[in-house]
């Protein structure tokens, strides 16, 4: 009887470990967010997101290429992605803008975090002074983040050749934008 018991419960362990692990649908990884990978072509994005509404903007005077927009069933957007190569079904996604909060890192960072999220997270790589923004890159997770440079202090605010320094970006300053990028 014990054997049959043990032989069993290997054959239980055995099947649980071969079954697929489901992804979590609003994990952000270096080459995931959510349920899409860096190999998902945009043909496959209706599949994908066959609980969801997909939106694909096209050609109008204020984009000049093919984004899409993802939105789940609430109405709420989700994801704006942009291809690598526009108006190409078999093209896969370049950059993803991560627009709902419920997207997260393994260690919590979403598109609501705040500057002190950022560093006491992930190591900065480079942070880039824009005329309106600053841009911060974090190659961990292949993510770039928009501060709002009304936070900034110092001259590096008014002028876009002064390099912005960590110490100028309060802990508090909010998330603007957050990016995945593939490309």
């Amino acid at each position: 009887m014990k054997k049959i018991f043990t032989l069993l419960i290997l054959a239980i362990a055995l099947i649980s470990c071969e079954q697929e692990e489901k992804k979590d649908p609003f994990l952000i990884a270096k080459n995931q967010v959510g349920l899409l990978t860096q190999d998902v072509q945009i043909k496959d994005l209706d599949s994908l997101y066959a609980q969801d509404s997909i939106v694909k903007q096209g050609k109008n005077q204020f984009r000049s290429g093919n984004q899409i927009s993802v939105f789940d069933k609430k109405g709420n957007e989700l994801l704006l992605l942009t291809p690598v190569q526009k108006f190409d079904s078999t093209s896969t996604v370049a950059t993803i803008q991560v627009k709902d909060a419920r997207f997260k890192t393994e260690k919590g960072l979403t598109a609501k975090s705040t500057f002190k999220d950022i560093t006491t997270n992930y190591k900065i790589s480079r942070i880039e002074n824009t005329l309106s923004n600053v841009i911060i890159f974090l190659d961990e997770i292949n993510a770039y983040i928009a501060i709002d440079k009304k936070h900034i202090s110092g001259d590096a605010k008014y002028n876009t050749d002064i390099p912005v320094e960590p110490n100028q970006i309060p802990d508090d300053a909010e998330i603007k934008r957050f990016w995945i990028g593939w490309e």
